[in-house]
């Protein structure tokens, strides 16, 4: 596992943190099957609420916005991951909703997406906020590029529990999200813990 805990260093060569070159890309396939059950429940976790413009911050292999790009209403999702496997990798499985305009996927990190201010109203990411360098430039970041109103959902391990946040860790990840955003919540899925918190609507 890659180094962790917001220590300000960015991750090493750990091809699960940073996929590249072909090990990368083997990373990635072996990625896209083992979240495939936490990209799925966080999909679900979704479903009940409307968004028009969603953002993925770390879309990996590009499995959670397949699953938001199939839902019914019409939506934009962008995806942005630091690994250019990865975008590749995700083109390649979503390249229906790629030429149809519905999804967009570049290169970008937590820390810089490279979107403009209040752009979306829904941002997520699954399994990549314990591997940010900075967790405050990150949601920085995510408050930044939301509209007022708009929610951040932040998923991590749950199962297996190795991989798991102990609770120091998420009382830290709790306390960053208040500090940001006011507010903030914890929900444990089966798979997965979920944390959300929304921006003001006054902005």
């Amino acid at each position: 596992m890659a180094r962790r805990l917001w220590s300000g260093t960015p991750v090493g060569a750990d091809p699960f943190a940073l996929p590249r070159g072909p090990l990368g890309r083997a990373a990635g396939r072996v990625l896209a099957l083992s979240n495939r059950r936490q990209n799925a429940e966080v999909a679900e976790e979704l479903a009940p609420r409307p968004f028009h413009c969603g953002l993925e911050v770390g879309c990996g292999p590009g499995v959670l916005v397949e699953l938001l790009a199939a839902r019914p209403e019409p939506v934009t999702l962008v995806g942005v991951d630091p690994s250019a496997e990865m975008v590749a990798m995700a083109g390649r499985r979503n390249a229906a909703a790629v030429r149809t305009g519905r999804l967009r996927l570049h290169r970008g990190s937590a820390a810089a997406t490279g979107e403009p201010d209040a752009a979306f109203d829904l941002v997520v990411s699954v399994n990549t906020v314990g591997l940010w360098p900075s967790l405050d430039d990150g949601l920085a970041e995510l408050h930044r590029v939301l509209r007022p109103g708009g929610r951040a959902v932040l998923s991590w391990h749950l199962r297996p529990t190795r991989f798991a946040l102990t609770p120091v860790e998420c009382a830290q990840l709790i306390a960053a999200l208040r500090w940001r955003f006011g507010t903030a919540q914890r929900r444990d899925l089966y798979c997965s813990v979920l944390f959300e918190a929304a921006k003001e609507a006054n902005g």
